[in-house]
């Protein structure tokens, strides 16, 4: 069963869950961790940097794993998840460059890439961090997903491209396939923060949390894991009863 955490404000999730994440990486150094991009996560890295910064957590030993990335689009495009996550927090903590794992959709065998890559993940991710979409998504993995699935190429759903359009501005192109880590990486990781914020996620965290398990939700299968944590602000939670929130 997913613990559900609520926070009662925006600000408060943000600094609470980088607080958590700060003491995560203290108390496990060398953690082997799949990190997010989007609006969802930026103010947790702020907060994470800030951590960071005052010598309350150090990135030196720990690896970072890119959890997703857009194909079809320039390698520097504002909206790409290595470009974002860069901005947010790569280049503002102490990660080691060779303890940077990234997906990409440039490579001349993107399968190949894409196997190797889930070779590196067969020793479990320590903390899975993830973002959900209004349908369902996790990483790109998209809804029918199997929760078997391997890290490879996919084929994004038209609401998914049309949302990118916050990363990449209007009029610039936009993706319409990506890379994610599977759903079998997602699931085998020691922990998994799922974060949602605002009332447009309203819908989805009810509906993740209360409906039917099924892969039509793909968020819906990590309901099985042993370690599995929402945090969720209360726009976020509002459409969810009393009875599954602890307060943060």
């Amino acid at each position: 069963m997913i613990h559900v955490v609520r926070y009662d404000s925006p600000q408060d999730w943000a600094e609470h869950v980088a607080a958590r994440f700060a003491a995560f990486l203290a108390d496990e150094p060398a953690a082997r961790v799949a990190l997010p991009t989007g609006a969802t996560p930026e103010p947790v890295y702020a907060g994470i940097v800030e951590a960071v910064s005052a010598g309350i957590a150090s990135f030196r030993r720990a690896h970072v794993f890119l959890l997703d990335e857009f194909g079809g689009v320039p390698p520097d495009a504002k909206g790409r998840c290595d470009v974002m996550l860069h901005r947010a927090l790569l280049d503002h903590v102490d990660v080691t460059p060779s303890h940077y794992h990234r997906l990409d959709p440039e490579a001349e065998d993107v399968a190949a890439m894409c196997a190797a890559y889930d070779a590196e993940l067969k020793q479990p991710l320590d903390l899975v961090m993830l973002g959900i979409g209004r349908n369902g998504h996790v990483g790109m993995n998209e809804p029918g997903t199997s929760p078997d699935s391997a890290t490879r190429r996919v084929e994004l759903a038209p609401s998914t491209t049309q949302a990118s359009v916050r990363y990449f501005g209007e009029g610039a192109a936009l993706p319409t396939w990506g890379i994610t880590i599977g759903l079998s990486a997602i699931l085998a990781a020691r922990t998994i923060w799922l974060l949602a914020n605002g009332e447009g996620k309203a819908d989805i965290v009810r509906d993740v949390l209360l409906e039917p398990v099924s892969a039509t939700r793909p968020a819906s299968l990590l309901r099985g894991h042993p370690n599995c944590w929402f945090f969720v602000d209360a726009a976020a939670a509002s459409k969810l009863p009393v009875g599954v929130l602890s307060r943060g």
